[in-house]
């Protein structure tokens, strides 16, 4: 059984006892979530609406991206940094 979920902007396939990175989500380290754009799940033969629960195991931020505009012969010259916030799920239940 799985699921195809919605979430940052996103869509996943997601199965029970999964682990994934998504897009910075509310809440604590510990909590139980429901993911509410369940787009289809999928129970052997059948397509069906349903529910996603999932648990928050980490938060943090992704690696570092450096960002440089240059232009030659004009002194200019940026330099950005950025880190992407994220959060790490565990799906804990499908129905």
């Amino acid at each position: 059984m799985y699921a195809i979920i919605q979430t940052g902007g996103k869509q996943y396939r997601v199965e029970q006892g999964m682990k994934i990175r998504v897009e910075k989500l509310d809440g604590n380290v510990g909590d139980l979530i429901k993911l509410e754009t369940v787009l289809m799940v999928k129970d052997g033969s059948a397509a069906v609406s349903g529910v996603v629960s999932a648990k928050i195991l980490e938060t943090g931020l992704g690696p570092k991206l450096e960002i440089f505009k240059y232009k030659p012969k004009k002194n200019y010259r940026r330099r950005i940094g950025h880190r992407q916030p994220f959060t790490l799920i565990e799906i804990t239940s499908i129905s």
